[in-house]
């Protein structure tokens, strides 16, 4: 057993050795990979979120006929937990843009440092968990309100960025040649990108049995650091495997009637893309 375990590292070894060797220079076909490149990337993503403080506020003078109480109502939940929805079972028998997927258009620049510009969209689902226990502060229909509360979606609260947190980013990039294969065809690369921009939520929120799916919109700004490896292949194909840190600030969400919402949150993604590269 030591001898085939012995005898198989040997062989990823020679084999990984053959492939690549460590000729980083600006070799002429170099040029022709990555540099001066327009290129599009599809792929997907897997998320991680922090807890947030979610501050729901209505200013509105309108009543409840029955109850004959003010439907004004200015509250934060403390410390909600979420969780995301990936959805990628159902990649093979559904629409592409149903589980969290990312794309890129970027162009890389004819330049030493390799350096490059892309528009970075990921598309997140924030899915608050339903029946947390969380402290309750403010005000809700003219009553004061400062406990732990269940929230419970059928008669209090459920909130959701599930058509999309969605983060769309200007990015910067730096991109570091680690190994080239001998035939000049194969290329694995770190990258590192930098950047900011706005959030574009759909929200659906259910708020006192009310449930609405509201529209697209701005409602915020977030920034990000990702890193990770890309590998090139014969020319035109990569495949880009990373991880990114986002910090996301919703500053205007959209909830029920005239109501709106802000929280923030810090994001953690795993992300995996295929890639068309065109150079010029």
């Amino acid at each position: 057993m030591k001898k085939i375990t012995l005898i198989t590292s040997s062989s990823i070894l020679l084999f990984t050795t053959h492939l690549f060797s460590q000729d980083i220079c600006d070799c002429p076909s170099q040029s022709k990979i990555g540099k001066r490149t327009f290129y599009f990337s599809w792929g997907y993503n897997k998320d991680w979120f922090s807890k947030s403080d979610i501050h729901f506020k209505n200013t509105t003078t309108a009543y409840d006929q029955q109850k004959g109480t003010p439907q004004s109502y200015d509250f934060t939940i403390y410390d909600a937990e979420a969780t995301d929805r990936p959805g990628f079972k159902d990649i093979p028998r559904t629409d592409l843009t149903i589980p969290q997927y990312v794309y890129r258009l970027g162009y890389y620049f004819n330049n030493k440092k390799d350096l490059g510009i892309e528009i970075n969209f990921d598309h997140i689902k924030y899915i608050m968990k339903d029946y947390q226990t969380l402290h309750v502060e403010g005000t809700i229909h003219g009553q004061e309100i400062n406990q732990d509360t269940l929230i419970s979606p059928k008669d209090f609260l459920h909130f959701e960025h599930s058509d999309g947190g969605n983060f769309l980013m200007l990015n910067f990039i730096k991109r570091q040649r680690l190994l080239v294969s001998n035939d000049k065809k194969h290329w694995l690369s770190g990258i590192v990108k930098i950047g900011a921009g706005p959030v574009i939520p759909r929200t659906e929120v259910t708020l006192f049995g009310e449930n609405l799916n509201n529209k697209f919109h701005i409602a915020g700004y977030c920034m990000g650091l990702e890193a990770g490896l890309r590998y090139d292949a014969f020319k035109y194909v990569f495949i880009e495997y990373t991880a990114k840190g986002a910090f996301a600030n919703y500053t205007n969400v959209l909830v029920i009637g005239q109501g709106k919402a802000n929280h923030h949150f810090w994001a953690f993604e795993n992300i995996l893309s295929l890639g068309f590269q065109f150079p010029i």
